[in-house]
């Protein structure tokens, strides 16, 4: 009994170490993509063009954006986990910071690498602290939202929402560029990758079969499918 309960705090030690660690990563990730100065992920245009409209700092900005989305979770009936809360606060934290220690990146021969960083990171972030199992982030939880409650695709959901926020953001004066493009194409492989090697078996699962929240299951719907059935408590199953 007693071995089984130690093991049992080892394992939420662990999925809060990567809660956390994910969490700071993404932010950081998210500064050194406002460094380089090529193009940021879409909600970091968003979050640049109202930083610059208001002259709040951009970290402070995401924090607001994260919060009036987590809002919009009431009237979509979802439910925000421990990872959900942390993000809103977290991140945004975690992107001032590491834009307070980082200074501006000058020619492009040092900007390029510090853009392909800041991509790679927010993969190995996204792993974390996706795989942590505390909950989707207040952005993620919009899209799986709306696509149950519109009964349109994921994929048309998700498009459209960063359509919108990345012509918003731009017309605001946000960064739009080669990064964009590149994180676009990118980060989907990248988290993938590090969702695998970062996931933990479930408490009492069989072996070879790991858990992983806030992700819809990695077999993709067809195009133009209707909403997204996923296992129950929205975890998805994926194989090692």
């Amino acid at each position: 009994m007693a071995r089984t309960t130690g093991r049992s705090t080892t394992h939420l030690t662990r999925r809060l170490v990567q809660l956390y660690v994910g969490l700071t990563l993404y932010g950081a990730s998210s500064a050194l993509l406002v460094r380089a100065g090529l193009g940021l992920e879409p909600w970091g245009v968003l979050h640049q063009g109202l930083a610059e409209l208001t002259g709040i700092s951009i970290g402070v900005v995401s924090i607001v954006i994260g919060a009036v989305v987590l809002l919009l979770w009431i009237p979509l009936r979802q439910r925000p986990g421990l990872g959900t809360v942390s993000n809103v606060f977290v991140v945004g934290l975690a992107m001032d910071g590491t834009l307070a220690v980082v200074g501006d990146v000058e020619g492009l021969g040092f900007r390029v690498p510090v853009m392909v960083l800041g991509i790679v990171l927010n993969g190995v972030a996204t792993g974390l602290y996706i795989a942590a199992r505390f909950g989707p982030g207040p952005r993620d939880g919009l899209m799986t939202g709306l696509n149950r409650v519109t009964g349109r695709s994921i994929r048309l959901v998700r498009t459209a929402i960063e359509v919108a926020v990345v012509v918003t953001g731009f017309l605001l004066g946000g960064s739009l560029g080669v990064g964009t493009v590149l994180y676009a194409l990118a980060i989907g492989p990248l988290a993938q990758f590090f969702l695998r090697m970062f996931a933990l078996p479930e408490p009492g699962a069989g072996p070879g079969v790991t858990v992983a929240s806030g992700l819809p299951s990695t077999t993709a719907p067809p195009a133009g499918s209707g909403p997204v059935a996923g296992p129950a408590s929205g975890q998805a199953i994926l194989p090692q």
